[in-house]
Formats: C-alpha cells, sequence, structure tokens
C-alpha cells in the first residue's frame, strides 16, 4: 500500500511540474550595454560602438549607459571638452552617468554637472547592478 501512494505520489509530481511553466521577462531579448570609463577620450569611441551595435541590433538593441569614473570626472564640468560627447551621446540615445564616489573625491558638486549626465552614487556597484539585471559590461 505504501508503495502504491509514493508512486501515485511520484507520478502526480511528475505531470504537475510539467505544468508550471518558468517565466521568461518579455524583454529577455533585448540587449542592453553598460561601459565605465576613465577616460573621456574614450567617449567618442564608446558612443560610436553604441551605434553600430544598434544598427546590428536593431529592433533587440535595448540600453547603452556609460558610467564615467576616476579622475577623468573633473573634465565633466568642462563644457567645451564634453559638448560634442554630449551632443554625439545624446543623438545616440547613449545615457551618461558620473560615478558618485569620483564627483566625491575630487569634490566636484553634481549640481556643476551638465543636465545630460545623470549620478550613481558607486559607479562600480551600479555596473554590477545592471550585470545582474543581464546588460552587458565592458570596464575601459
Amino acid at each position: 500500500m505504501k508503495t502504491y501512494i509514493v508512486m501515485i505520489a511520484a507520478i502526480f509530481t511528475l505531470l504537475t511540474a510539467g505544468k508550471s511553466e518558468a517565466r521568461v521577462p518579455e524583454n529577455s531579448n533585448v540587449k542592453n550595454y553598460i561601459v565605465l570609463t576613465r577616460n573621456i577620450k574614450q567617449l567618442k569611441p564608446i558612443i560610436l560602438a553604441a551605434k553600430d551595435l544598434a544598427a546590428e541590433d536593431g529592433s533587440q538593441f535595448g540600453k547603452f549607459k556609460v558610467i564615467i569614473c576616476g579622475k577623468t570626472i573633473t573634465n565633466v564640468t568642462q563644457m567645451d571638452k564634453m559638448a560634442p560627447y554630449l551632443e554625439m551621446a545624446e543623438k545616440n540615445h547613449v545615457e551618461l552617468y558620473a560615478c558618485g564616489l569620483s564627483l566625491k573625491k575630487f569634490k566636484i558638486a553634481p549640481q556643476s554637472l551638465p543636465k545630460q549626465i545623470h549620478v550613481t552614487k558607486n559607479g562600480l556597484l551600479y555596473d554590477f547592478q545592471l550585470q545582474k539585471e543581464g546588460y552587458m559590461s565592458i570596464e575601459l
């Protein structure tokens, strides 16, 4: 009798397990990218890569974010240096972020940044969090 009950329980478990489906996020084939850079001169090739990836990925292209950190953060407030990059980033739907830890270290007020640049509390942590969400990541 015990064997009979165990077999029925096992069969029931197998049958019902097959009916439960794992939920796949609707945007599971969307490709998102995050780049961490310590040199604003790298912004041009990064943004050009975003442009090429958008063309290559087509409708699967999601978001492309760039985190600027380290000493180069001191250049971000200089509009003569940043204007071409800001224009390119906006044209190619690239989101720019400044690392809050770098801003603090180099005593730069977040309010002094161009309006197109978002601030994240910790650039490295934000990068890791986005990787957990499925973003493809590279550090330059």
